[in-house]
């Protein structure tokens, strides 16, 4: 009998033991938290470059796995072709800018002079062609002259009066100098090619490539020599910097992180453990049942948490399977 008791005791104390070990076999709550283990894949991040202008690659100077700065050239073209539209756009700009001066500026005296000097010129025509008309007008009455030659002096006095409205006209444009509208005209054929010179120089600016964040050179797709078109892939570069963790949180313990937790991450085959935060919670489920009405389907709804790594280094790799560890997350609910 007391051996009985004895081992009652026994079992007993070993139950209290275990049960306090294991939290109550899982049905205890930690009234200040625990550890929360979440499992997910370092981010993919990668980017095809090209450039934006056709051409022949001059140069490459990375080959594949280098690690580049940002701003970092990765490759150029030959600019030979570009230099040549860019002298022909400024040329073109020069010519244009004249045009508008001239206008703006009128016309030159001497053209002024030389209107007018036309005009006196029609003037001094119409004067004699006035005198032969009044005077053969009076001998055509007393038939002195015929018909037909006074009909001929008559139109030499018509085509005398025209020539004087004419070059009279042409001295009052010489003064009155160009219009508004041509003005405008060749301010707009100016701006034209200041547009045309500007997109040369551009394009003459994206025959270099640079590197638009640190990384490494994942595929080296073509070699200098080769003729490109615009946005064909020349280099893959995989961003590293920042390292960024895509890990899945059950629906149910959703309540027991937030943004800015600290978390410790690790890989397999590795003993280094990573520090990090947590960036960002998906706010909605990645897969989402067409009803949600149990407790049961509840618990099959992830969401997507992004874990930005303070101290990565080069064994933790992209789409690598990582283990995070929240060891602050709140204590999960039960009811």
């Amino acid at each position: 009998m007391i051996r009985r008791r004895i081992a009652g005791f026994a079992a007993l104390a070993a139950l209290l033991v275990a049960g306090t070990a294991t939290r109550g076999f899982g049905l205890w709550a930690a009234g200040t938290g625990g550890v929360l283990t979440m499992h997910g894949n370092v981010d993919i991040r990668q980017v095809d470059l090209g450039f934006r202008v056709a051409g022949r690659i001059a140069a490459i100077p990375f080959d594949e796995g280098a690690h580049v700065a940002p701003g970092t050239v990765l490759a150029s073209l030959d600019t030979t072709p570009l230099h040549d539209q860019l002298a022909a756009a400024e040329a073109q700009v020069a010519v244009a800018g004249a045009e508008v001066d001239k206008r703006r500026s009128g016309n030159r005296p001497q053209d002024i002079a030389q209107a007018e000097a036309k005009l006196a010129d029609a003037q001094a025509g119409l004067a004699a062609a006035k005198e032969d008309f009044d005077r053969r007008a009076d001998l055509v009455k007393s038939g002195a002259v015929s018909q037909a030659l006074f009909d001929s002096t008559a139109a030499k006095y018509r085509s005398a009066q025209a020539q004087v409205t004419a070059a009279q006209a042409a001295l009052s444009l010489q003064r009155a100098g160009y219009r508004h509208e041509d003005i405008a005209s060749a301010v707009a054929t100016h701006d034209q090619a200041l547009a045309q010179a500007a997109k040369a120089r551009t394009d003459l600016g994206d025959t270099v490539l640079r590197a638009p964040n640190g990384g490494t050179i994942l595929t080296r797709a073509r070699e200098p020599g080769a003729i490109v078109q615009p946005g064909e892939t020349v280099l893959t570069l995989t961003i590293d910097r920042p390292m960024r963790v895509r890990a899945y949180i059950p629906e149910p313990d959703l309540a027991r992180i937030s943004p800015g937790m600290a978390v410790t991450v690790r890989t397999d085959g590795n003993d280094h453990a990573y520090h990090g935060t947590i960036g960002s919670i998906a706010p909605t489920a990645e897969f989402t049942p067409k009803t949600v009405q149990t407790e049961a389907l509840r618990s099959d709804l992830v969401y997507r948490v992004r874990v930005i790594v303070a101290d990565p280094d080069d064994a933790l790799r992209q789409g690598a399977p990582v283990t995070i560890t929240v060891p602050g997350a709140r204590a999960p609910a039960h009811h």
